[in-house]
């Protein structure tokens, strides 16, 4: 403004319209990290988003990488009117989005007829879930649509409120944390209509179903059920509102948040199943495992004198035995007691008291998981691939969508976090791959006058993970089969034999 009527003439404007852009620029920062001055300075790049973000400027390009910031509120650039705004534009023309790397990538399956993949990936808490959905609900509203097209959109958006339900966790970083993968394809006809979807499902955290760290909460569905759940539900699955009375809901010490309406996410967890396609008898059967989850948290056991271990808890029994639909007897037997295979005999003998609850814990954990992997299975019937054909010809095409879940250290970590873990160093392996060391080497190939960029290559972290006979993995194997009693300790002691003076190894 203080440059209005003091400038005049063609190169007055001029000088205006350009020191009028570069004081926006030092206020906004720079839209892509490959125009920054100082590249190389770790400061720069920092600078330069924290700037972004004071702005409400949570997107920022790195050449074809997005990257964005959590803003932890909603900000109004989601709207109808701003997918129309992106749709069909050149990448780089109007400010970076995530509309805008979601149309790139569509228009590059349709004008190279080749499959294509987004990759999300980012710290726990950094907003990736969110991500998935924007991209998944850009393509439903935007992209050309035939009769089943509405049918299609509506399982596909519908799916992610029952997923998160089943798959989604409070943990110390994140109120709505994945805690499992998901690999979604979005399948395309000819035309670039949606024609289909799958959901590849990995690796969930099923030990949080029995376990919590303090200040955590288990899956979301408990807490939904108990909130939302009609009182004739609760009264058929026989359980009480409060979940404090659950032990495998209490172990965080959080069974209730201010932030989260666990009655809201009830409700449209139940609108989420009708729309995809579940009957009512589905729908009970659902709810009478994750009923009877919880009541296997709450069986107790006594110890004999001789050292016999039963079932305390005739209750608790009486209504599992009613919501698994399987005989009382059998499951008491499986409880208290173990089944040993020698050379073609079967054996039984007795559980001690700590043996028979891992062996509660085990079931809960192996009911819920396989319960999460019949619910992937049924989502992916109401997105198969259908319709009269058309959609079957040569030209089709894919749009893969990886939401990995977020890279975590707690106090306590699970060897499941170990494997959440080791997943984001690899995913991290194969961006430096595919942005940082293939670029270099192709540069140097074309002999173009070029500043290396000096980079940490995790590779090493994977190597010591990963690599075979030295690695922790290869090591854990050899310990799982050696003879003898294996423990902690002796794990532990093989891993400071072999890997005590590696530079990034510590015990």
């Amino acid at each position: 403004m203080r440059y209005q009527a003091r400038e005049v003439g063609v190169d007055g404007r001029v000088r205006l319209v350009l020191e009028g852009a570069l004081t926006a620029r030092d206020r906004v920062g720079v839209q892509d990290f490959v125009l920054l001055e100082n590249f190389n300075s770790e400061a720069a790049f920092i600078e330069n988003l924290r700037r972004r973000f004071t702005e409400n400027l949570i997107y920022t390009y790195m050449g074809s990488v997005l990257v964005s910031v959590n803003p932890y509120k909603d900000l109004e650039i989601y709207s109808p009117q701003h997918m129309e705004r992106y749709r069909g534009v050149s990448y780089y023309e109007i400010s970076p989005h995530i509309y805008a790397l979601s149309d790139n990538t569509y228009r590059a399956m349709k004008t190279s007829r080749r499959d294509q993949c987004i990759l999300i990936s980012g710290e726990s808490g950094a907003g990736k879930t969110e991500a998935s959905k924007k991209i998944l609900l850009y393509y439903a509203v935007s992209c050309p649509a035939h009769q089943r097209m509405a049918s299609l959109r509506d399982c596909l958006l519908q799916s992610t409120p029952v997923l998160e339900a089943f798959g989604n966790a409070k943990t110390l970083r994140n109120d709505n944390s994945s805690r499992f993968g998901k690999y979604m394809d979005i399948q395309f006809d000819f035309r670039g209509v949606p024609v289909g979807a799958h959901i590849l499902n990995y690796l969930l955290e099923k030990s949080r179903v029995v376990h919590q760290n303090h200040g955590e909460r288990n899956y979301h569905v408990f807490y939904q059920l108990l909130e939302g759940g009609t009182e004739e539900q609760l009264l058929h699955l026989h359980l009480d509102r409060n979940p404090q009375k659950y032990l495998y809901l209490v172990k965080g010490n959080c069974p209730r948040v201010s932030s989260m309406n666990d009655k809201n996410g009830w409700k449209a967890l139940v609108k989420a199943l009708s729309v995809i396609g579940f009957t009512e008898g589905e729908v009970q059967e659902l709810l009478d495992v994750i009923g009877s989850v919880l009541h296997l948290g709450n069986t107790q056991f006594g110890e004999e004198e001789d050292g016999q271990t039963y079932v305390t808890t005739e209750m608790e029994l009486k209504t599992l035995t009613q919501l698994l639909g399987v005989d009382g007897a059998a499951l008491t037997e499986a409880l208290t007691h173990k089944k040993l295979t020698a050379n073609g005999e079967e054996m039984i003998s007795p559980l001690t008291f700590e043996q028979a609850g891992a062996a509660r814990d085990a079931l809960a954990v192996a009911v819920y998981g396989r319960t999460f992997t019949w619910l992937v299975e049924k989502i992916n019937q109401s997105l198969a691939l259908q319709g009269d054909g058309t959609s079957c010809r040569d030209g089709s095409s894919v749009i893969g969508l990886l939401d990995i879940y977020g890279f975590e250290v707690f106090q306590h970590n699970s060897f499941e976090q170990f494997c959440i873990n080791y997943c984001s160093e690899k995913l991290q392996q194969l961006f430096i791959e595919l942005t940082l060391r293939s670029e270099q080497e192709e540069y140097e190939t074309e002999g173009v006058a070029w500043e290396p960029v000096q980079y940490f290559d995790n590779k090493v972290i994977c190597d010591l993970i990963e690599e075979k006979h030295k690695g922790i993995i290869s090591i854990l194997d050899e310990e799982c089969v050696r003879p003898g009693e294996a423990c902690d300790l002796s794990f532990l002691e093989k891993l400071e034999d072999t890997l005590g003076g590696h530079a990034h190894f510590v015990t």
